[in-house]
């Protein structure tokens, strides 16, 4: 049976963009890196957000972008910070999607190698609700 959530992996060319991304954005965590040697496909690092373990490896990039996505939950006091280090970075965001009032705000941007991600300040049961 499935007992949760084991990690994301995101293929990307550049490991290093990547982690100042990560730790930028998300205030993640380096917690392996496998440096030249490739135990799995290619060079990895892994990283901790909030407990949840993300890995990069190294390789081509998605050759396009589309609405196939992440979601990480943010505070709505945090929402301002996280849109100016998006900015900070050069990051592609869009604008938010109309939403129902009471939903929560979302902030959705593409990483350097196509990857959407999404900070929002809502939570299922306010959706749900609405």
């Amino acid at each position: 049976m499935v007992e949760g959530l084991s990690h994301l992996t995101f293929i990307v060319r550049d490991l290093d963009r990547m982690e100042r991304l990560l730790t930028s954005v998300f205030c993640a965590r380096r917690i392996y890196e496998s440096g030249d040697a490739a135990f799995s496909l290619s060079k990895e690092r892994f990283f901790l957000i909030c407990e949840i373990w993300v890995v990069i490896m190294e390789g081509d990039p998605l050759p396009s972008r589309t609405y196939n996505h992440v979601a990480f939950k943010i505070a709505e006091t945090d929402y301002e910070l996280c849109l100016e280090r998006i900015r900070s970075l050069g990051l592609d965001f869009r604008e938010p999607r109309p939403r129902v009032e009471g939903e929560g705000r979302s902030i959705y941007f593409h990483d350097f190698d196509n990857h959407l991600f999404e900070l929002h300040t809502g939570t299922l049961s306010e959706r749900l609700r609405r």
